[in-house]
């Protein structure tokens, strides 16, 4: 299997966050083949620019964890660059109106979907949709 990690799953990955927990338990049961995005991986610079902004993370938590992402994802991962395809395909989905997406949230299935990978979110808006697309979506949200 072929998981493509979001944002809010690399949050919890790399840093202390109150889903690390459960990221750990999903990855210590499951070992499958991991891809993040040049997209994901900006997306995780911005919340941890907004932890920084907020004080809930300190700069330098901050940096350790961007140092950290960049080593572990050219070790431990296959890096998937955003195409205009991607945004193509994230401009079409959402103009499907009957899902519940967010721009990034299409974009993230779009590249996912173009790669062959499943996505792993804790967003459940974005794992229903990407579903409904016709991704797996493992659960990492307690039913």
């Amino acid at each position: 299997m072929s998981l493509y990690l979001d944002a809010s799953v690399l949050v919890a990955l790399l840093t202390h966050d109150p889903l690390t927990a459960r990221a750990e338990a999903f990855f210590r049961a499951h070992t499958p083949s991991l891809v993040v995005s040049d997209f994901a991986a900006a997306e995780f610079a911005s919340a941890l620019a907004r932890r920084v902004r907020t004080e809930d993370l300190t700069e330098a938590e901050a940096r350790s964890a961007f140092t950290t992402l960049d080593t572990w994802a050219a070790r431990a991962t296959q890096r998937a660059e955003t195409t205009p395809a991607d945004v193509a395909a994230a401009g079409a989905y959402l103009r499907r109106l009957d899902l519940t997406l967010r721009t990034p949230d299409a974009l993230n299935i779009a590249i996912a979907q173009r790669v062959g990978a499943d996505v792993a979110t804790f967003d459940t808006k974005m794992a229903v949709a990407a579903r409904a697309l016709g991704l797996a979506a493992p659960a990492l949200m307690p039913a």
